[in-house]
């Protein structure tokens, strides 16, 4: 294979953000000045959608300072998109990348991202033109292929069991029936990471389920009362993406004028539709007084305050791997391997092929869910737990003898 070229290099941010999106923006940054055959590192303004309208910024012209405060800032400092590129879009992108010698191109994002890098790839090739595209991970989901985990699932998880940590303590306070709707529209990563942060016998989320376990409203409600009859109280973690029994969607079959992006994903998120219904189902069929619901929405993928530093450390590694493999090959994703786990936790970066990653999901794994579909098992706290970089600890009185 002929060496790497000399040319310039774009690096873009694509679909939702999340929390470390941007330690991998800054590894690529960092790798970048290290490689002469990299001349000028453009960052694309709102991703492709930047790149048609020849929107960029200069990436080497950023301090030390300013690397470290975007490395710990959350959503994508450059903007994102959800556009797919198409025959006509990707001749428009392969006119600005001529105009401005761009022979590599990185692009942060999930399965559809690493779509739109392959369609680029594979175009250019097509067109005789000399581009290496290379996919960094990126999606709070963790539904790539490939990869152990994905870069932003470790905080995004982090926020979900803090989040409900306090959400029980809040319903021990004042007792009653929590529904909690969780990102997660095909693969059920995130709401399972509610339940890592439970420490004693009777913490919440008492229920959980998945997009994997399709659940009839008759479970659903009777899941709930036993916990209710047994505890006074119930807390319980939903997956947008539920399906009934049937396998569709409650939130399909509840919309109305849906929207969807395009790559054709319906909107679930964004819209307190599902959690209503579940409330007023639990309200009218249980009759239990206090109900209450929340639909977290996308406060789950860019909370500030809160990032892993495992998961910071990862995404800023992916970022430089990135630009590493680009010096040695034509195209590419970036993956992760776990080579220990536990106390030992370990990981290894690979890379694979654009095609092994493009517009596929990865679901949760049967040994994550347990035998009811309505909670998670030993085996997900081990996986998933090390992502986090450690939860902290809480106290309930309540439990005490009385005095």
């Amino acid at each position: 294979m002929a060496g790497a070229p000399k040319a310039n290099a774009v690096v873009g941010q694509s679909g939702g953000p999340t929390a470390v999106i941007n330690a991998s923006l800054v590894g690529v940054i960092e790798e970048a000045s290290k490689h002469p055959e990299i001349e000028t590192l453009y960052g694309a303004v709102h991703a492709v959608a930047g790149i048609v309208k020849d929107e960029f910024i200069d990436l080497g012209k950023l301090s030390a300072d300013e690397l470290e405060q975007a490395a710990a800032s959350t959503c994508a400092a450059l903007g994102s998109s959800r556009d797919k590129p198409d025959e006509e879009y990707c001749a428009k992108i392969f006119d600005v990348f001529k105009k401005r010698n761009i022979g590599y191109f990185f692009y942060i994002g999930g399965n559809d991202s690493a779509n739109t890098a392959h369609i680029i790839n594979t175009m250019a090739a097509k067109a005789d033109y000399e581009l290496r595209a290379f996919h960094i991970p990126k999606t709070i989901d963790n539904d790539l292929l490939v990869t152990d985990h994905c870069p932003g699932f470790g905080t995004a998880a982090k926020f979900e069991a803090c989040a409900l940590m306090g959400d029980d303590l809040d319903n021990r306070a004042l007792p009653g029936v929590k529904i909690d709707v969780i990102m997660g529209r095909h693969a059920g990563f995130l709401t399972a990471a509610t339940a890592l942060g439970k420490q004693r016998d009777d913490d919440g989320p008492h229920l959980v389920y998945f997009p994997e376990r399709g659940v009839s409203m008759e479970k659903f409600l009777g899941d709930i009362e036993g916990v209710y009859k047994k505890l006074g109280r119930c807390v319980v973690a939903v997956s947008e993406g539920i399906c009934d029994s049937g396998g569709v969607t409650w939130a399909k079959k509840l919309a109305e004028g849906v929207e969807s992006d395009a790559h054709g994903n319906i909107q679930l998120s964004g819209t307190g539709a599902l959690a209503d219904f579940l409330a007023g189902q639990v309200k009218d069929k249980l009759k239990v007084k206090r109900v209450r619901a929340d639909t977290f929405g996308y406060l789950q993928r860019s909370f500030a305050g809160l990032q892993s530093d495992v998961d910071v450390r990862e995404a800023r590694w992916c970022g430089r791997h990135a630009v590493q493999y680009a010096m040695e090959e034509v195209s590419g994703s970036v993956a992760i391997k776990r080579v220990a786990g536990g106390k030992d936790y370990k990981i290894e970066i690979f890379r694979t092929e654009l095609k092994n990653v493009a517009e596929k999901t990865k679901p949760l794994p049967d040994e994550f869910i347990n035998a009811d579909g309505n909670g998670i098992t030993d085996a997900f706290v081990e996986y998933a737990m090390p992502l986090t970089g450690g939860l902290p600890k809480t106290c309930y009185l309540g439990n005490y003898p009385r005095a």
